[in-house]
């Protein structure tokens, strides 16, 4: 398509760029950015979201700033906090941060955060922040030593990945499931179309 405005996705994670190409949506360029995901005192895990998903954005901004043939493209960045209550639970990187979210997730209710910003080719900023409920069944120690095992929960927010061997301990999931995975389509898409890209010209191109 003749002077289509180009897409960078500011993130490295595999299911975003998945869940994208899902909605038949090609990012021209990938740019994982690094920031500090600490969370700030007593912040709020769906401010911690939007936060997060816009320090990256601006991140993106910065490294594309430096690539002229990218000038002018829109930028998407997402962020997933996974919390019980108030409490956020850890990107788990190491087995004692898997092994603390799956106590706390066993047997509860929590909440799925996704904070995403689209930077517009004139620079301007729209966000969205999607929730989803999910409740896990009772955890027997059979089940959570297999999981961790298992790895899969390695650098998941919260410790686990809907899309595979922890959708067994799902009992109910009120709202978004792509939200889960890492990007909320509905939303994100509903973003891009409203900035004039053309999501749907691959649909009939293909």
């Amino acid at each position: 398509m003749a002077g289509k405005t180009k897409l960078v996705l500011a993130s490295g994670s595999p299911r975003r760029l998945q869940l994208l190409q899902q909605a038949g949506i090609r990012p021209d360029n990938l740019c994982p950015v690094n920031i500090d995901e600490t969370p700030h005192k007593s912040e709020a895990p769906r401010n911690l979201a939007k936060r997060l998903a816009r320090e990256k954005a601006e991140a993106a901004i910065e490294h594309i700033s430096r690539q002229p043939e990218l000038h002018g493209s829109m930028i998407l960045s997402a962020d997933t906090v996974v919390a019980v209550g108030r409490r956020i639970l850890p990107k788990a990187e190491m087995l004692d941060e898997a092994s603390y979210s799956l106590k706390m997730l066993s047997g509860r209710s929590h909440r799925v955060y996704t904070g995403v910003t689209l930077v517009t080719p004139k620079g301007a900023m729209r966000h969205r922040l999607v929730e989803t409920r999910v409740r896990f069944k009772r955890l027997s120690r059979e089940e959570m030593e297999a999981y961790l095992a298992s790895g899969e929960w390695r650098g998941k927010a919260g410790g686990y990945a809907i899309q595979g061997l922890a959708g067994c301990f799902v009992v109910k999931l009120t709202g978004s499931y792509s939200n889960v995975v890492g990007l909320p389509l509905q939303e994100t898409v509903s973003l891009l179309v409203g900035e004039g890209y053309p999501v749907h010209f691959n649909w009939v191109n293909g």
